[in-house]
């Protein structure tokens, strides 16, 4: 059972989420502005300046011939060890 805290911050959450883009900011800007009042050393969320396609993440696995098909790689895998 979650505490009333907890139901307070998830309650939060969606109606921050529900706010307009440029409202959403300055609220990140509120929380940034007492995190320093506060001096809790936390530090703010970058900002990527690179589209998520420039991570080195990205096309790890293109040229794994399993990986074609990624419905049928991951149909096979929960068959296999779900399956047992």
């Amino acid at each position: 059972m979650k505490g009333k805290h907890m139901i307070e911050i998830e309650k939060s959450w969606k109606q921050l989420s529900s706010l307009p883009e440029e409202i959403q900011k300055e609220v990140v800007d509120f929380i940034a502005f007492l995190h320093k009042k506060h001096n809790t050393n936390i530090e703010p969320m970058k900002k990527y300046s690179e589209p998520i396609g420039k991570e080195p993440f990205i096309g790890m696995w293109q040229h794994r011939d399993d990986m074609n098909d990624s419905n049928a790689w991951v149909r096979n895998l929960r068959q296999n060890e779900w399956h047992k």
